[in-house]
Parts: C-alpha cells; structure tokens; sequence
C-alpha cells in the first residue's frame, strides 16, 4: 500500500540545476515524497547542500554533478544512472542558462552558444539517454520548465527565448511521439515570476519580496505528478 504522506515512494527523479532555485526545492520537495532524487548541476558544494538538507528531512538524494554542455557528458551520465537504477520514473529539465539581455542584432555570441548547448542541445540529449529507462518505468514523467518569452516574445530576451522556444518544440515532439506508446507523459510548466537568482540578474530593480518562492513551484510540481497528466500538459504558475 502506498503511504499517503509519501506517494512518490519507491520512484527515482532526476533534477537538472538542482543546486539553486526552482531546482533545488524541487528536488527537495520529490524527495518529501519519497522519490529517491539525482541531482544534477555544476557546483558540488551547492549539490551537497541540497542533500545535506534532503537526509536531515528523512530523504534519500544521490550528486551527479555535471557540466550538462559539455560533449558527452549527459551520455556518461545516463549509462551511470543505467548501470545502477533499472528505471527512471521522474525527469525534471529545470537546467537554464539566461545570456544578457541585448538586441537582436547585438546578442554575444559566446552567450548565445553556451544558452544553445545548455537549454536545447542539452535537452536533446537528456531526452535521447533518458528514453530506454523512463520508457520501462511504470509510468514516466518529464516536466519541463520554460519561460513565457518562448511564446511570446520580447524585446532584449531574443537570446533566451528562442532557446526556450526550441527547448519547448523538443519536448512537444517527445510528447507526440511517445503518447500513443505507452503510459510516458510529458508536461511543459511555466513557473512565472519566481524569487530565483535568475529573476534577479534579469530584473534588478525587482523586490523579491512581491514575488512567490521557488517552493511554490516545487509544491505543484510534486502535486502534478502524484495526480497524474495527459501529455502534452501545459500550465503557468502563479
């Protein structure tokens, strides 16, 4: 029988940029659940705080920490995850890169590059080494996290939102490939203004007091998956 308190026991969750913000509460949030979370990001020290908060709650977490752009090393990291869990249940693809913010015309290129390896061809290679063991679980999940500039676009994020358009075009494919093979579902969330490091580089002058905590976020995440949803599932948080 599952424990009401802990839906999500006996279920393995990846969190990508799992070491801050919207990434980090989620990761702690699915492990409250009971889900066993992998967290991925760059800095360790920042990983092993975020665990060391997940076992001080009663959790179970396992660092992987990882440079998602670099070549090949979503591969290594997928035939790790492989060689030691038989499926992965929860894939969460909160990961993000935000350029500076300039013109069209005057986007950096080497921001521009990093924003492409980080937000789209990072995403593609998630998607393809996570395939085989999200397919075998029970029922998978991913959960994208995107922007509303995907959609609708706005002045001096070009950068950013048309890496975010193509994150959400790959993940809309993945969903209507997969939805008429099996119980694997995918759903794309728009967290919306969010108390994140992130928020704070792109809006300065911002108080962070008016704005909701990344936990929020987490909350309804967890939320969305003890529920259950169709694929392609869309919503914005606010």
């Amino acid at each position: 029988m599952t424990d009401q308190t802990k839906p999500l026991t006996g279920q393995t969750a990846l969190v990508t940029g799992a070491s801050r913000g919207i990434g980090a509460a989620t990761a702690r949030a699915l492990a409250a659940a009971g889900a066993h979370v992998i967290l991925v990001a760059r800095k360790v020290k920042a990983l092993e705080e975020v665990e060391d908060a997940i076992h001080a709650a009663g959790g179970t977490s396992t660092i992987a920490p990882l440079d998602l752009a670099e070549p090949d090393a979503v591969t290594r990291l997928a035939d790790a995850i492989a060689g030691r869990w038989p499926q992965l249940d929860i894939l969460v693809l909160a990961a993000a890169y935000l350029p500076e913010l300039t013109p069209a015309a005057q986007i950096e290129p080497k921001q521009f590059n990093q924003a492409l390896l980080t937000n789209v061809v990072a995403t593609q290679a998630l998607l393809a080494g996570f395939d085989p063991l999200l397919r075998v679980a029970k029922a998978g999940r991913v959960i994208g996290l995107t922007s509303s500039v995907a959609a609708a676009p706005r002045a001096y994020w070009g950068a950013y939102g048309a890496t975010k358009a193509a994150f959400e075009n790959l993940l809309a494919t993945y969903a209507a490939e997969t939805e008429n093979l099996g119980p694997l579902r995918v759903a794309i969330i728009d967290p919306g203004a969010t108390r994140t490091e992130m928020r704070a580089r792109a809006f300065p002058g911002e108080d962070p007091a008016t704005l909701k905590g990344p936990e929020v976020v987490a909350d309804r995440l967890v939320a969305l998956l003890e529920q259950g949803f169709d694929s392609l599932h869309r919503e914005r948080i606010d």
